[in-house]
């Protein structure tokens, strides 16, 4: 048993000392590929020992949990989408809130005339109150910024409503 370490030791030593000299990325494909062979020896150990139930055990609780939490990663879905592509563009999520909160700032402080505002809301010149409310609530349910739509639109009918209301 101990010259098995000791070769072990002396094999790792020189596997170190020649993966020093390589390119980083070769490295890292080095190391990953160690680490499934590992993984992979280890699962065949545990195999032939008879000592896997464990692992099926915690299989079965992660798919239990995954079931039991579906429902509450499928109502924040597309937050999860957006966060997701804004890390895979790279862009942090404070500098995405800060441009669409100026978008918001920027569409809240433009003039808008009573003909636009009633296009926005898809309503004819001779809409009441209730009408414009109505038409309001169903498009800003449709682009709110919580249920995956733009600040942008969102802002362009609030102050439609806006500016029809204080008329």
């Amino acid at each position: 048993m101990p010259i098995v370490l000791l070769l072990a030791l002396i094999l790792s030593f020189f596997t170190v000392r020649s993966l020093v000299k390589d390119h980083p990325a070769l490295i890292a494909k080095h190391l990953k590929t160690l680490l499934y062979c590992l993984a992979g020896g280890a699962l065949a150990l545990l195999m032939l020992t008879g000592r896997l139930n464990w692992l099926f055990a915690l299989v079965g609780v992660t798919i239990a949990s995954a079931f039991r939490l579906a429902p509450l990663l499928l109502r924040y879905a597309p937050q999860l989408h957006n966060l997701w592509w804004q890390f895979k563009a790279g862009k942090p999520s404070s500098k995405h809130q800060q441009s669409q909160q100026q978008n918001y700032t920027h569409a809240s402080k433009s003039t808008m005339s009573a003909e636009e505002a009633y296009q926005v809301l898809g309503l004819k010149n001779n809409a009441t109150e209730q009408e414009i409310i109505s038409a309001h609530r169903k498009l800003i349910q449709k682009i709110h910024p919580d249920r995956g739509g733009s600040d942008y639109l969102a802002a362009q009918i609030n102050l439609a409503k806006k500016m029809l209301l204080n008329k």
